[in-house]
């Protein structure tokens, strides 16, 4: 499934798959209807407890992102709820942001840098659009 987990980051593993499946979703990696791992073959995959993994699907669960059927699977819905969905949006984009600050942050450049860089490739994007 191909989830990225920061073991160092400090926050919890079981958070971070969330995260990443509501990512996967928000930008169509994951499709509505399609199933997900058992979660003992995700928790096998990205080498963390059976529990981790059951905890982060029980939280999609009742958020009303997955539904898992007994002896069926966990498959995505088909709509989540409206707001859940930009709460999906919001949630993707701030980890994404959240992942590249770290890095740059681990990489040595400061702050005003790392906002320039990014004005950059805005600006380099609009301009692109524009053309």
């Amino acid at each position: 499934m191909n989830l990225e987990l920061d073991f160092r980051s400090g926050i919890p593993i079981y958070l971070q798959v969330v995260d990443r499946i509501r990512e996967m979703i928000a930008d169509g990696r994951l499709k509505p209807g399609g199933q997900l791992p058992t979660v003992r073959a995700l928790a096998a995959e990205l080498r963390v407890n059976f529990n981790t993994v059951a905890r982060a699907y029980r939280i999609l669960d009742e958020a009303g992102i997955i539904s898992t059927q007994q002896g069926r699977g966990t498959y995505i819905l088909e709509n989540p709820p409206p707001a859940e969905s930009e709460s999906m949006r919001r949630a993707a984009f701030a980890s994404l942001t959240d992942r590249y600050l770290a890095d740059a942050l681990r990489l040595g450049f400061p702050p005003e840098e790392i906002l320039a860089a990014l004005r950059q490739q805005m600006k380099s994007k609009e301009e692109g659009v524009e053309k």
